[in-house]
């Protein structure tokens, strides 16, 4: 879609660069934003131009992200046996309403960044713990856990003008075994609910519900809990909707009944 409203563009080349006037807007994949008409923007600001490498090892074995990295080159990473994890990545981006070409263009940090609930990079990362490296305006930095981001369907908790730089995954959830399920109620339609987990090599476990649920909601047990235990913490839990792709006691519902289909496949007693 043509923005009628866009009278400028600048590429990023430096940190400086992203000082955003009134109405300007940082610009990813500009999947979403080409998607519908923004008459409050007026000028457009590429953060692809910054040039960052898609991927980084991090010391501690695991995984850095840059926010500009893509969905399509997140999934061609090579498969690496140590990161149980891994087929997440595709899992997760199978959740999402969006074509393989899509994949070619939206990015990691732009699907954390514009919030939706069912924006499924935020289901990944915040069940792998996480943390994205936020450049704020006035040139400091903030480290900020991926499931803080969202704060609404939609909307985030970053301030005008931070940037998401890179989303950090650490090595231990990574080696991590994981599993997930999704359902929607049309065929081709938003994910009504995705819930997925994790289970570390210490025992403990972590079940995280999204597109249910406004913002993520994070279930953290010491070691596996009897399903139960899970259904009564889904059941328990803060922030189911109600819109036309699914009311609130549906999404609750169907929940708790994944959430024991996650809580098997990770080994725990249905």
């Amino acid at each position: 879609m043509d923005l009628h409203t866009v009278t400028s563009y600048r590429r990023a080349a430096d940190r400086a660069d992203l000082a955003l006037a009134p109405g300007e807007r940082i610009l990813g994949g500009g999947t979403w934003l080409f998607s519908e008409p923004q008459p409050e923007v007026t000028g457009l600001v590429d953060l692809t131009a910054m040039g960052w490498p898609a991927f980084e090892p991090l010391p501690d074995g695991g995984l850095r992200i840059a926010a500009t990295a893509t969905i399509a080159e997140l999934l061609a990473l090579p498969r690496r046996p140590e990161w149980t994890a891994q087929p997440l990545f595709r899992q997760a981006a199978e959740c999402l309403l969006a074509s393989h070409k899509v994949w070619e263009s939206a990015t990691v940090g732009g699907n954390i960044a514009q919030s939706f609930a069912a924006g499924s990079m935020i289901s990944m990362a915040a069940t792998l713990d996480g943390v994205a490296e936020v450049w704020r305006p006035d040139g400091t930095d903030a480290r900020v856990r991926v499931a803080d981001i969202p704060s609404g369907n939609g909307v985030n908790s970053l301030a005008r003008g931070e940037v998401i730089r890179a989303i950090d995954l650490p090595g231990a959830a990574l080696r991590s075994r994981t599993a997930l399920r999704k359902i929607a109620l049309a065929e081709l339609g938003r994910s009504g609910a995705v819930l997925t987990g994790r289970r570390d090599d210490d025992g403990s476990a972590l079940f995280v519900i999204t597109a249910a649920t406004l913002t993520p909601v994070e279930l953290r047990f010491a070691a596996l809990p009897t399903a139960a235990e899970l259904v009564a913490a889904s059941d328990a839990a803060a922030g189911y909707y109600s819109d036309p792709l699914g009311t609130a006691d549906w999404r609750r519902q169907v929940c708790g009944v994944l959430l024991v289909e996650v809580l098997d496949e990770l080994g725990g007693a249905a």
